[in-house]
């Protein structure tokens, strides 16, 4: 079964068990979400949703990702002075920079970071449970 089939359908079974019917509009946008691998918003999500399945409303949308969000399929994250986007939870833990200037979100991971951040928690007498690290970047003027 293919990638995006397999997490189409684990968020099919995720709206199942919080007791939502799945209609074929709601089947269009799962697949939309579960093949997105950007950070859209819900108006992305909605746009690309109705080149699938035209009638589909913002409103579903909308109601839809915050099931999704409530059964822990996928992760709102919420950017400074944005609208709030989406990524699926089955990835690898990752921060972000979101370029303040394009607003483009690009995933990475530094165990340099992972290392430093639980070596501070450590000798403030904690253990990390979970984090997110956001840099807001912009690109460095090129030449000279």
């Amino acid at each position: 079964m293919a990638a995006i089939d397999q997490r189409t359908e684990e968020l099919t079974q995720a709206l199942r068990t919080a007791g939502v019917r799945i209609t074929r509009q709601r089947k269009a946008l799962l697949e939309v979400v579960a093949g997105a691998e950007d950070h859209p918003d819900a108006v992305e999500l909605h746009r690309r949703a109705v080149e699938k399945m035209p009638g589909i409303s913002l409103s579903t949308v909308y109601r839809t990702l915050t099931e999704l969000e409530a059964q822990g399929v996928i992760q709102r994250l919420q950017f400074e002075g944005e609208a709030a986007r989406f990524e699926h939870t089955e990835t690898d833990h990752h921060d972000h920079m979101i370029d303040v200037e394009t607003g483009e979100v690009v995933e990475f991971r530094s165990e340099r970071i992972e290392a430093l951040q639980a070596e501070i928690a450590a000798a403030m007498g904690y253990e990390i449970v979970r984090h997110r690290l956001e840099l807001y970047v912009r690109r460095k003027p090129s030449g000279g």
